[in-house]
């Protein structure tokens, strides 16, 4: 199989570069240019446009990239939490809060996140030092990378002073404003690039909710000859009432960053008091284009944000069990619509199971089918992995190619199995990887 013999590359490569004579030990952090064949070196353009700022008042900035070879454009959300209280806004809460709370570098585009967080941003699936990178279906396209300093998911219109409940330190003036910066950046691209052919709208965690809530005004503002919109693990799942596990953080977020603004845009086909509509009202309104939706079963990062602080006491196992429902009742609703494909692996030892498009493609892998191996399958190779996939593996790179390339339908939920722990190339790359990702690149 494919998969196996690529992994079994990266097991020779990683050794031959002396990367897995044991896991990396404090202090000796590695970079991510150590792990992966990726990053992107493109002719960037900083763009900041009046009026649109971070959190804490700082300019905004966004970059983009004009391809001499193509018309085809991927404008892509950054991920990185989100917040609606003192905790989460302050840092307090950590990895459960904002990213980029301090504004965006002028020099943001070179560092690790926008040069290696996306292969389909750098139009490229990574190898390894060593192994030649694989072009994939964006490759040559206009480039655009939205960085994320709000904390709203790119779509929120308040400017709120939070204070600290203990007293302990100052108030914090924090902007939701990432609605304002979102239509401003769109406004600019349409005078930018007039005429766009393929219009790829797509983003990773929070930059996934913002694909899917902002592709309405995107469609509608860049006029595409087809348009995508592919949601990387930033579900807006269904909510209409109490009864829906993610019911209290909608109606927390709506308050708090004031969606009104966001909703009041929305056509009658969007239901203002069910935040998830919108991924049957995107299908329904634009019939022709096609969406997409990924994500693992085992998420155990967004998964938290969304139940963690609003069911005390929750446990991991009840957290993936919620996140597990709400994922099957999307699933459900969206394969109604015949313009809606999905990509559900369940899990991956890198970054708790979180973003599927992230860093590389490796592990990224679904299978309908995938099982135990019957005792008469034990000497397979690899003799390490107890699980088979008889049907065939669908790398994300292949649903890609054939959702945006060819424009076909593909829906693949893959059942319980841990083949990603097992794999004895996983086993190497993703304790590199995460230990890059924890210092930051």
């Amino acid at each position: 199989m494919k998969l196996r013999s690529t992994l079994r590359g990266w097991t020779t490569a990683l050794l031959a570069l002396g990367l897995v004579a044991s896991a990396p030990r404090a202090g000796m952090a590695i970079g991510i240019q150590d792990v992966v064949d990726g990053g992107n070196t493109y002719a960037w353009q900083r763009v900041e446009i009046p009026g649109t700022y971070c959190s804490d008042g700082s300019q905004y900035r966004f970059w983009y990239y004009d391809s001499p070879t193509s018309n085809n454009m991927v404008i892509s959300f950054e991920g990185g939490g989100a917040c609606w209280d003192y905790p989460t806004c302050s840092g307090q809460a950590g990895v459960l809060g904002a990213a980029h709370p301090n504004g965006i570098p002028t020099d943001y585009i070179t560092q690790f996140e926008p040069q290696y967080v996306s292969p389909i941003i750098d139009g490229a699936d990574p190898g390894i030092p060593g192994r030649a990178r694989n072009p994939i279906v964006t490759n040559g396209w206009d480039m655009v990378y939205v960085p994320y300093c709000t904390g709203d998911v790119h779509v929120g219109n308040r400017v709120v002073t939070y204070t600290d409940p203990t007293g302990a330190n100052p108030p914090i003036v924090f902007r939701h404003v990432g609605y304002t910066n979102t239509i401003a950046i769109l406004n600019y691209l349409h005078t930018r690039f007039p005429s766009i052919n393929k219009l790829l709208v797509t983003g990773f965690s929070a930059g996934g909710v913002a694909s899917a809530a902002t592709f309405y005004q995107a469609r509608r503002t860049l006029v595409p000859t087809k348009a995508y919109l592919l949601d990387d693990s930033g579900p807006a799942f269904p909510a209409p009432n109490s009864t829906y596990n993610s019911y209290p953080l909608h109606t927390l977020i709506k308050t708090q960053w004031n969606l009104t603004s966001l909703y009041s845009a929305m056509p009658a086909s969007f239901n203002p008091n069910d935040f998830g509509s919108i991924n049957t009202m995107v299908a329904t309104e634009f019939p022709n284009d096609l969406m997409a939706y990924t994500a693992y079963n085992s998420d155990y990062n967004f998964s938290r944000f969304s139940y963690e602080r609003f069911y005390p006491g929750i446990t991991k196992d009840q957290v993936l069990a919620k996140w597990r429902a709400d994922q099957t009742n999307l699933i459900n609703t969206i394969k109604t619509k015949s313009n809606w494909s999905y990509h559900v692996p369940w899990e991956r030892p890198i970054n708790a199971s979180h973003c599927v498009s992230i860093i590389t493609f490796i592990g990224s892998h679904a299978c309908p089918t995938v099982r135990k191996k019957y005792w008469y399958e034990a000497l397979e190779w690899p003799w390490t992995q107890s699980w088979k996939c008889p049907s065939g593996m669908m790398p994300f790179e292949t649903f890609l190619s054939r959702w945006v390339g060819n424009n076909q339908q593909t829906r693949t939920v893959e059942p319980e199995n841990y083949y990603n722990d097992e794999d004895p190339g996983m086993q190497i790359v993703a304790p590199l990887i995460n230990d890059a990702i924890a210092n930051g690149g």
